[in-house]
């Protein structure tokens, strides 16, 4: 018999009628076993529109049928599942052409689901709504595409590589290259006549930023690049390791166990001996049934996302000192001042002064200490930091290898110069005679300065000479340049030269100070820190034990990802400990894995 859509829709909504009266109808809610045909009569009797429908493999203890004969939570939805077979008279006779389809009719207590504008259901249909469709298929499916392979090509080991390649070369040219100097030293250093290697001028050196290669946009972005590659990795690969190492993974067959890389079998053996003796030697272990699983050195496993940390904070603080940080150099003669904001410049985009730029420095004294044969051994600097009121807040005496720290500034002593000479003539004065340094071969210092005698305007004017390689001894020369005499500063020893009387009272020193911030030491020197530590638990080995109780036999096998030739040595020490099982309690442990 042929029915159409709408006889479809009646024969749902009167099986559903008919459901409803099989639940609140006690007498209609015993079913025979086995699926009988009577338990059905109630709904052919109500439903006159269905006198030639064939119930096929009727399942009413199917796994899907959730009726209770005892009651049923309000809330929940009981379903009747029917197999209905019949032709429909539709739109779509022309596509079946009389073919017999089948549909599965789901009866339920709860509300139906709403209908779509062509009055077919989404949950009937299994078919997944247009629109979310359009957001896999939309933009944030495509970022996703692009965010996996953004991680895969960042996570790839030789772009790494190459990364930490071409750092290590820009800081070699960067060792090579001399930096902070003033454009014109490049470019008498480096001219376009004669180029380095054919092409390396000075035009290269400017345009890239060599001359700060450390803060240089060329550096930075490696370093950026070899960060974001790092994070990848960490996130692709050493994150997952870690989740799944810490899982517990059992094995509950004797041919998965063999497959490990170290396996053996007792025959004679118990897995709580095995358990006991592996906790004896620092294993964690877990029981579940016949099976063990057992691990140690997870640390090891931990360690190389410690390491790839430790290197995001070393180039991050290196990024943050080179960008951020002050620097400055000064020669101050011993009595005069100059303050912190006026030396200190900026090296990069991310620089900041703060409040203790205003501070002033008081060189109080320079002095210097020497060996046995005359040669400089130290010098110090007596200084003392005042604030704008010139109230002093910190007084301190620096040498090399001592520094002063105030306020995230620290001056070192990294220099030294005579600035002048102080002299009586003929008992008067003093006068302080300017010293200035003379180029001589080697890296010996040598300072000098010149008293006219005579008439001072003169073209050829004459008079006496004066040298100084250090504060203790002032060498002294008539105007014809031969040698008079030597004479100690505050010796107060007289020396005549060319009718003049001179008395050498003191040598005055200047101290050369280097002055910087850099924010970034304190991440450089955690960054380390943690590094060698990182570097050194990652050479625990994370070994894996998996164990089977197979009747009176006890399958072994694991696996380790650091010491391949000690584990097997260490899994045989731990085996010949295992106790073997006497007849007795063989039977008596076999009752009780069966019982």
């Amino acid at each position: 018999m042929e029915i159409s859509s709408i006889w479809i829709k009646k024969l749902v909504w009167s099986l559903w009628v008919t459901r409803r009266e099989l639940i609140t109808n006690p007498q209609h809610r015993v079913f025979p076993k086995f699926g009988s045909m009577k338990a059905f009569s109630a709904i052919n009797s109500t439903n006159p529109c269905l006198p030639n429908t064939h119930f096929l493999k009727v399942p009413i203890f199917h796994p899907f049928f959730k009726f209770n004969p005892f009651g049923h939570d309000a809330n929940r939805a009981h379903k009747l599942p029917f197999t209905i077979s019949c032709k429909l008279k539709s739109s779509q006779d022309v596509e079946n052409k009389g073919k017999s389809v089948s549909q599965k009719i789901v009866l339920s207590e709860a509300s139906s689901p709403p209908l779509t504008e062509d009055g077919v259901t989404n949950g009937d249909t299994g078919e997944v709504p247009q629109s979310s469709k359009k957001k896999k298929g939309g933009p944030f499916g495509l970022l996703n595409i692009l965010r996996r392979k953004t991680l895969q090509i960042l996570s790839s080991l030789p772009l790494a590589i190459a990364d930490m390649f071409a750092a290590a070369a820009l800081m070699a040219l960067g060792t090579i290259i001399e930096q902070g100097e003033a454009p014109d030293f490049y470019i008498q250093k480096y001219p376009e006549d004669d180029p380095v290697f054919g092409f390396f001028t000075w035009r290269w050196i400017l345009a890239l930023g060599f001359d700060h290669m450390f803060s240089s946009p060329v550096f930075l972005g490696v370093l950026a690049l070899l960060g974001a590659s790092l994070m990848a990795c960490t996130y692709t690969t050493q994150l997952p390791l870690i989740t799944v190492s810490r899982r517990w993974s059992f094995l509950h067959s004797a041919e998965a166990i063999r497959k490990q890389e170290f396996s053996e079998s007792l025959p004679r053996a118990s897995i709580q001996d095995v358990g006991t003796l592996l906790m004896g030697a620092g294993y964690e272990v877990f029981l579940k049934g016949p099976s063990l699983y057992a691990f140690k050195g997870l640390a090891g496993r931990l360690a190389p996302v410690g390491v790839h940390i430790a290197l995001l904070l070393v180039m991050a603080g290196g990024t943050v000192s080179a960008a951020g940080s002050f620097r400055g150099s000064v020669t101050v003669p011993q009595g005069l001042n100059f303050v912190v904001g006026d030396v200190l410049v900026p090296s990069g985009f991310l620089s900041s002064p703060t409040e203790a730029f205003n501070t002033e420095i008081h060189v109080n004294r320079f002095s210097m200490d020497y060996y046995e044969s005359g040669e400089v051994s130290q010098f110090y600097t007596d200084l003392s930091l005042r604030n704008m009121d010139g109230k002093e807040v910190m007084r301190k005496t620096i040498s090399v290898n001592d520094p002063l720290r105030y306020g995230g500034i620290t001056i070192y002593q990294t220099d030294w110069s005579i600035s002048a000479l102080q002299i009586l003539k003929d008992n008067e004065g003093p006068y302080n005679l300017a010293m200035a340094p003379l180029q001589i071969n080697g890296d010996k210092k040598l300072f000098g300065t010149f008293l006219p005698v005579g008439d001072i305007n003169s073209p050829d004017v004459k008079g006496i000479s004066m040298l100084a390689r250090d504060l203790q001894s002032i060498v002294l020369y008539d105007k014809e340049g031969k040698f008079v005499g030597v004479r100690r500063p505050n010796s107060k020893l007289p020396i005549n030269i060319d009718g003049s009387e001179i008395v050498i009272v003191d040598a005055i020193g200047s101290s050369g100070l280097d002055l910087k911030t850099d924010p970034g030491v304190p991440v450089v020197y955690a960054g380390f820190g943690a590094l060698m530590i990182t570097t050194c638990i990652s050479y625990l080995s994370h070994s894996q034990i998996w164990a089977l109780q197979d009747g009176t036999t006890v399958f072994i096998g694991g696996k380790t990802n650091r010491a391949k030739m000690e584990f097997p040595e260490e899994m045989n020490l731990l085996l010949d400990k295992v106790p073997e099982i006497v007849e007795s309690t063989l039977s008596k442990q076999a009752d009780s894995i069966s019982g």
